[in-house]
């Protein structure tokens, strides 16, 4: 029986205004970042300082206020693994790679687990420090094409009803990206929506291609914008999408392992930033000249108006 706390601070009315972190009337936007190593044969990914991180809006500079490395007291990260009910049943060969990877969460990680179906979220574990509980939530999908709605309304509505803390929020997608809703086509606006609420609340996005049950599991057309569709939610948030062809992964271990480096390797930073007289997305980018050290982030930040109160 999943618990229903995620659900509950829905039920009392809770804003996700009570969760302020940054007073946005000072121009203060936080981010996160992710390190990589630039050159894949140099496996030691390099640890950064305040000065090392330079951002830019466009080509205006802006000031760095702060660089927080995300381990030891700011570790705290909550992350949510969302998996397509309409995936095809060889979904079931990787969940022991999943949970595998849960249960190796470090104890300040809080997991949750849920499915989509019809264009929802449907939790099936809360967030929870309790790795082998959150592990023992994973089952197999239905595999039903009735199930199959747009993945990106789900992941909308996951956002949507998560409430903010001072805690990093990233997401797994296991999905085949197929959009039926929104369309098989260089356009979705499911999609498009679904990547301004994740840059809007500060949310990283990784995608795991699981091909889907059905015709859509073989449909060339569907495939090739699908997987489209799951590379650019996970760029634009700062996220990584990893598939093989379009045939299933053979295992998800490695990409999780990937993930899980990643993970342990991203900072909080603060910029200052002007606020206009309306809120809006602003374009950001992180540069710097330590070597073999690549920066990856969302391509756009949520800057509120100056009288309008953060809602990350």
């Amino acid at each position: 029986m999943p618990r229903l706390l995620f659900i509950g601070c829905l039920a009392t009315g809770l804003s996700l205004s009570a969760y302020d972190k940054v007073p946005t009337a000072s121009g203060l936007v936080q981010t996160t970042i992710t390190v990589e190593a630039r050159h894949d044969h140099e496996k030691d990914v390099p640890s950064l300082q305040k000065g090392d991180v330079v951002a830019y809006e466009r080509h205006e500079r802006l000031q760095v206020t702060d660089l927080v490395r995300l381990q030891g007291g700011n570790a705290g990260l909550e992350l949510f693994f969302l998996l397509d009910d309409a995936s095809s049943m060889t979904l079931g060969s990787q969940l022991g790679d999943v949970r595998n990877f849960i249960e190796a969460r470090p104890p300040q990680t809080l997991v949750g687990i849920a499915y989509l179906r019809n264009g929802t979220a449907q939790i099936l574990r809360d967030l929870t420090t309790n790795h082998s509980d959150a592990a023992k939530a994973l089952r197999l999908p239905l595999s039903s094409g009735g199930v199959m709605a747009s993945p990106y309304l789900a992941l909308s509505d996951l956002i949507q009803r998560w409430p903010a803390t001072s805690n990093r929020r990233e997401v797994v997608l296991v999905t085949s990206g197929t959009d039926p809703l929104g369309g098989l086509g260089p356009t979705n606006p499911y999609l498009d929506s679904a990547i301004e609420d994740a840059q809007r609340h500060g949310i990283v996005v990784y995608a795991i291609y699981m091909p889907a049950a059905g015709h859509f599991g073989h449909s060339f057309w569907s495939m090739n914008w699908a997987q489209s569709h799951l590379a650019q939610i996970a760029e634009e948030t700062g996220g990584e999408a990893y598939m093989l062809g379009f045939g299933p992964l053979v295992s998800f271990a490695p990409y999780l392992d990937e993930i899980g480096v990643r993970l342990d390797h991203q900072y909080r930073v603060t910029l200052l930033m002007t606020p206009e007289h309306k809120g809006g997305f602003r374009n950001v980018r992180f540069v710097t000249e330590v070597p073999n050290a690549e920066l990856v982030s969302a391509h756009k930040v949520y800057v509120p108006a100056r009288d309008e109160k953060s809602k990350r």
